[in-house]
């Protein structure tokens, strides 16, 4: 009788386009009036309203977990119809923390064993959705009798569904892994093609597990005319070939019979992809390749244009005689109407000049080639770049062209862009990750700014880095004494940046945790070991010689000590008096401030204060000041006046002591002693020369000092070239939030077990076909008798 007066989706609908204003009232009341129906005891009211429920919760994001336990009474329904509405339900509402999710394991199993084909379909497509390791494990039996069914739509399904299983129970490889091989053989092209597609993606997680198969996957790439199919086979060698070479040769001949036959592009290019990926060393092959390749190139369909550009970046790395055979057609794709057809053709261009043309020229016409790609790309605040992530990389391997000496330059822009592009940061972060662990940097003295932009990076955007710890050691690494120390204290205080963040984080989740069940992104034993690592790595240069580093490197270890003593006393720091927490919350709110780029001429935009005299004449300047600027005339003046601010001062002071020391000892050995001194001091000297009254006669057998300094600072380029590339630019309007999300631990943590996942089901599947193939070797013993 409920049901008479009830409202049907096609009603719910129709109410919706009716609403003009207060849609969100009208949602409201339906969720009131699904929720008096779906405690009905009659299961067509019920699932009316379930269903009801789930197309809100598809089109308007309303929450639908609270109906768990309704989806689950609506599904051990017997009526195909409620049934569907209740699997619908719960693939869309259930995940692996559901309270009853349990509830639906014997519903499952029972209609996998059902005689309707379209009830099997819809427990294979439900497990296919939410299955869990203990769905994955119980259900196993069924899935094995189910890839031998005689219905083809049943066995297609449970075919896709294997690989759900096999990623949440391993062990089920050894259950369903020899039927799922035999199903290969099968002559119905929707079985065989939902067979290959599984294995296509076990072979991208482990191909060396999938590299037993080759025999039969190779006979389906010759005798398959499923475009599809054949597409998925050429996935699989792409990546068989990688683990084994021989492959190639096998291979090839039957791929090039593809790529001279058939007239689907699509297939077409996947044979292009598969030649120059993983076939690179056979030279027939590939050259049919960029033929092939010259045809995309030249269509009038964008897509296919776009296509044959791609093809072309794959190929550069190894074969750039293809991209230089196309370059007129790349260079014409510039001004090509696609958006996406002239991003490629900007990369491909790009990406060839500044490689392997750098890498194969002399170092000025290298860093020509450097300093223009850079200039054209921030010119007018980079208003020609659209993919920042891909420019932050493309930043990253200019570092590693050979005589790449525009480390400033790199610099400036990596400094720049974190500033203006706030989607770019968390590229920046790993990008810069990769600059500091590379031990080639620290060697070359050009590219040490870049090594002072990647620490700061690093340090005022850990909130993006994917593992703190690693910053802190590649930022604490014995190795950084090869820096200058300006460097070295930038580095310091990306450390003391990276340990407040990490702090801050353990406080605020300890703090949370008694109210919260959120995530704890460090633990006690983390963050002590990370607290360890940075006291370990910073205390050697409380010593240094440079001020800037001790002091910097005495400020962290304080605050380490501080903080160690209040971890030591309360390892659930729910006291919120403790010193440690509010310092560390304090330096958190002074790092929070965002720093933003500040123009060149900013300085001339600030008024100038009432009663400050800028264009006065000061000549009476020597007047007020002539007593500290005259030379020093005896060694009796206070060391404070002792400073000489030209270098004829230092020699006038260099000639009263040589002549002081003369008139004490005798012309030998007072020669021989400034010799000496010089040899052991060179490099705070003056170079000689032939007519330098310093030198006293004395032989010059000692290096010029400062020619490796002379040598470093030797800029091979025109110094006033630089000028022109720094002029200012207007702010870059950033990049709209949300397109590139925080990575945090608990996302780490998720791919290492996926990883572990995965290594477990390869081990799974190699066991599977050893077992597999001594059963065949024992079967043909036994002919054999």
């Amino acid at each position: 009788m409920d049901n008479m007066f009830q409202r049907s989706l096609e009603d719910l609908i129709k109410g919706f386009r009716l609403q003009l204003l207060g849609e969100s009232s009208f949602i409201s009341r339906a969720l009131e009036e699904i929720r008096r129906e779906i405690k009905a005891t009659d299961l067509s009211t019920k699932s009316t309203a379930l269903h009801k429920l789930s197309y809100l919760a598809a089109i308007h994001g309303v929450d639908m977990s609270w109906a768990a336990f309704h989806a689950v009474e609506v599904v051990s329904s017997s009526r195909f119809h409620h049934k569907r509405i209740g699997y619908q339900a719960i693939t869309q509402s259930f995940h692996d923390q559901t309270s009853v999710l349990l509830l639906i394991t014997n519903q499952l199993r029972k209609d996998l064993n059902s005689v309707n084909e379209y009830e099997v379909s819809l427990g294979l497509e439900c497990l296919s959705r939410i299955g869990t390791h203990d769905l994955a494990r119980d259900l196993s039996p069924e899935v094995f009798t189910l890839l031998g069914s005689s219905k083809s739509f049943v066995r297609k399904k449970a075919t896709g569904v294997v690989l759900r299983v096999f990623d949440k129970y391993p062990d089920a490889v050894k259950v369903c892994f020899k039927r799922l091989v035999e199903n290969l053989e099968t002559s119905d092209p929707q079985i065989l093609s939902a067979v290959v597609g599984v294995f296509c993606e076990l072979a991208s997680k482990d191909p060396s597990s999938c590299l037993p198969l080759a025999p039969e996957f190779f006979k389906i790439l010759i005798e398959s005319r499923n475009n599809w199919v054949l597409i998925k086979v050429l996935k699989i060698f792409a990546k068989l070939a990688s683990v084994e070479p021989r492959l190639g040769k096998k291979v090839a001949e039957p791929i090039c019979e593809h790529m001279k036959r058939t007239v689907a592009k699509s297939l077409v290019f996947e044979c292009v992809r598969t030649v120059v990926s993983s076939l690179s060393d056979h030279e027939a092959a590939v050259k049919l390749a960029v033929a092939k390749i010259g045809e995309f190139l030249v269509e009038d369909d964008p897509n296919l244009k776009y296509l044959g550009l791609h093809a072309l970046s794959i190929a550069a790395p190894k074969h750039l005689w293809a991209v230089l055979e196309n370059k007129e057609a790349v260079v014409k794709a510039l001004s090509d109407e696609d958006p996406n057809v002239k991003l490629e053709a900007l990369h491909l261009l790009m990406a060839m000049d500044s490689y392997e043309l750098c890498a194969k020229s002399d170092p000025l016409f290298c860093n020509e080639i450097i300093i223009s790609v850079l200039s054209v790309c921030s010119r007018n605040a980079y208003e020609i770049i659209v993919d920042f992530n891909w420019y932050v990389s493309l930043l990253g391997e200019m570092t590693r062209i050979p005589n790449c000496q525009r480390g400033e330059e790199i610099e400036h822009q990596l400094i720049d862009i974190g500033m203006r592009v706030g989607d770019a940061r968390p590229q920046l972060v790993r990008v810069s990750w990769a600059l500091l662990i590379d031990p080639a940097m620290l060697g070359n003295l050009f590219l040490h700014p870049i090594l002072s932009a990647a620490s700061w990076v690093s340090g005022e955007y850990v909130e993006f880095a994917k593992n703190p710890y690693e910053l802190v050691e590649a930022l604490v690494q014995p190795r950084t004494d090869l820096l200058p120390p300006y460097i070295r204290a930038i580095y310091i205080h990306s450390v003391f940046k990276v340990l407040v963040f990490c702090l801050g984080s353990y406080f605020s989740a300890q703090e949370s945790s008694s109210g919260s069940s959120s995530t704890v992104a460090f633990t006690y034993e983390s963050i002590l070991n990370l607290v360890n690592v940075i006291e370990i790595g910073v205390w050697p240069l409380s010593g240094a010689y440079d001020v800037e580093v001790q002091e910097r490197a005495k400020n962290v270890l304080g605050f380490i000590g501080m903080a160690k003593q209040d971890i030591a006393k309360k390892v659930n720091l729910q006291d919120n008096e403790a010193e440690a927490c509010r310092v560390t919350a304090f330096m958190e709110d002074v790092f929070s401030e965002e720093l933003g780029p500040i123009s060149a001429n900013a300085q001339e935009k600030v008024f100038v204060p009432d009663g400050l005299e800028l264009e006065e004449n000061l000549g009476d300047l020597e007047e007020i000041c002539g007593k500290f600027l005259k030379p020093v005339e005896s060694d009796s003046v206070p060391c404070a006046d002792k400073i000489s601010f030209s270098v004829s001062n230092l020699r006038i002071r260099d000639q009263q002591e040589a002549s002081s020391s003369s008139t004490s000892l005798p012309p030998k050995a007072s020669s021989s002693l400034l010799a000496e001194h010089r040899k052991r001091h060179g490099m705070y000297y003056l170079t000689s020369e032939k007519n330098d009254p310093d030198s006293n006669g004395t032989p010059n057998d000692y290096p010029p000092a400062n020619d490796l300094a002379s040598e470093i600072l030797l800029d091979p380029l025109d110094p006033k070239r630089k000028a022109k590339h720094r002029k200012s630019r207007p702010v870059v309007v950033k990049l709209d939030e949300g397109d590139e999300s925080r990575i945090i631990t608990s996302q780490a943590k998720t791919k290492q077990e996926s990883v572990t996942d995965d290594e477990s089901l390869s081990r799974a599947i190699q066991s599977a076909l050893l077992v597999n193939k001594k059963g065949k070797e024992r079967e043909a013993k036994g002919i054999q008798i």
